[in-house]
């Protein structure tokens, strides 16, 4: 960087297993959260927060103004993928869906994002993944169709989803 260039980005970012398949279950997730932390540190960007349910994660990442997220993010799935899928012995294999949300996060929000991601797992005990998708593209004034938004399926799919991989 050049002299006199002061920057601090951070990026919220969102994404999802193909096909909503929970295997981000409670016995790898920690693994899969350090391997995604050390990606990102690999890139030479700064992990704040990670965390997420089984079958979804958030990431808070700080960066330099170089750092092209749809790279990053490209990367972080490529190998986390293959990581989980070393890991986890399945008949199904383990890949995220394509596309991610990544919505930008000023300084002075820094902190509510950083609990709301750690407070993952209480949020999803009252909302759904996609009611709260839909709310933080609504929230960043983002305009969508459903149809290209992830994979959603009601919860009786889900768990079904869920008992194949048991």
């Amino acid at each position: 960087m050049k002299p006199n260039t002061y920057t601090k980005l951070y990026a919220h970012c969102v994404f999802t297993p193909k096909g909503r398949h929970s295997l981000l279950t409670d016995s790898i997730r920690d693994r899969v959260h350090k391997y995604i932390y050390g990606i990102i540190k690999e890139k030479k960007c700064f992990p704040v927060a990670i965390n997420g349910t089984k079958d979804h994660i958030h990431i808070l990442i700080g960066f330099v103004p170089t750092t092209c997220i749809s790279d990053l993010l490209r990367d972080i799935k490529r190998s986390s993928a293959m990581f989980i899928n070393n890991e986890v012995k399945s008949y199904l294999k383990f890949s995220w869906q394509e596309g991610f949300g990544a919505f930008t996060v000023g300084y002075r929000e820094l902190d509510n994002v950083y609990k709301y991601i750690l407070n993952q797992e209480e949020h999803h005990k009252v909302k759904k993944f996609r009611d709260e998708y839909s709310h933080l593209l609504k929230e960043h004034g983002m305009d969508y169709r459903d149809e290209h938004l992830f994979e959603f399926y009601d919860e009786e799919q889900v768990s079904t989803n869920q008992n194949m991989v048991r």
